[in-house]
């Protein structure tokens, strides 16, 4: 059964959505990107990298170089390289006869490790640091490591439910995108496990979750919800779905989402829960 403050919240936010009554999407502030081997790569590689969850990957050797090692065990994940072969000319028009060129014969299949599985001297972007987070408590009692890195262009931040390691990596200081991703981590423990990719009911849940977070524990209520409004209405149309009826059909799913993580924040800290806080 609906907490009374929440379902009061989740139903006010319905009603803005399908209503269409919202303000226009805000920028996000990002932190500055960084230099780093796979800025170099092909959109195709570094699409690869980000589906493999982070922002950062080199090889054995190229890890060792900036005094980093990749830890025991670690598993490494596969970019493809062009395969650069040679070619002697017999005549052409605009070259010499016995000219040498260089030809693409094929692709490679090189192995890289993401920063997540090295250890060593710190880079320099990892000096980045957040401020305070609401609810980072709750993150921190299902031992969940949330730090930042650079924005690089794909996404504001994600959340890998490794179960020996999850994480929660942020591009941004939006304390709303922190609250998606912990939303998402909360969502897995009410399932059990999450599709992988980005499911539209997975990406609904998260974002009206994080949503409802910012008014219950008073974090710019209504700042960003027209962001909100913008990303729960393409994975509605992704799914062929109008947005109020694609926000209702997950409610009971948010419901247990937003149950866990207050119960989770008033069980660890509760002089941290607000006044009006359910």
């Amino acid at each position: 059964m609906f907490n009374p403050k929440v379902r009061a919240v989740l139903d006010r936010i319905v009603e803005l959505f399908r209503t269409g009554n919202v303000p226009k999407a805000i920028s996000v502030a990002t932190y500055p990107p960084f230099i780093v081997p796979s800025n170099a790569w092909s959109l195709a590689n570094r699409l690869i990298m980000a589906v493999h969850g982070t922002s950062d990957a080199r090889g054995f050797n190229q890890w060792k170089e900036v005094k980093r090692y990749v830890r025991k065990g670690s598993k490494s994940f596969f970019i493809l390289a062009p395969w650069i072969g040679k070619r002697k000319q017999e005549s052409a028009e605009d070259n010499p006869p016995n000219h040498i060129s260089k030809v693409l014969r094929g692709f490679l299949a090189v192995p890289v490790f993401a920063v997540e599985s090295t250890e060593g001297e710190p880079l320099s972007y990892q000096k980045l640091e957040l401020p305070p987070l609401p609810l980072q408590e709750v993150a921190e009692a299902w031992g969940i490591d949330v730090a930042p890195v650079a924005f690089q262009g794909f996404w504001l931040g994600y959340y890998r439910p490794d179960d020996e390691r999850e994480e929660i990596r942020l591009a941004t200081s939006s304390q709303k995108t922190f609250l998606h991703e912990l939303s998402h981590a909360a969502h897995k423990r009410v399932l059990g496990s999450l599709n992988r990719g980005q499911d539209w009911r997975q990406e609904i849940v998260a974002e009206l979750s994080a949503q409802s977070l910012c008014h219950l524990v008073c974090i710019d209520p209504g700042a960003t919800i027209g962001n909100s409004f913008e990303y729960i209405k393409f994975y509605s149309e992704k799914a062929g779905k109008d947005i109020g009826a694609a926000c209702v059909s997950v409610l009971s799913d948010v419901e247990k989402v937003l149950n866990l993580i207050l119960e989770t924040s008033r069980s660890v800290s509760p002089a941290a829960v607000p006044a009006n806080h359910p």
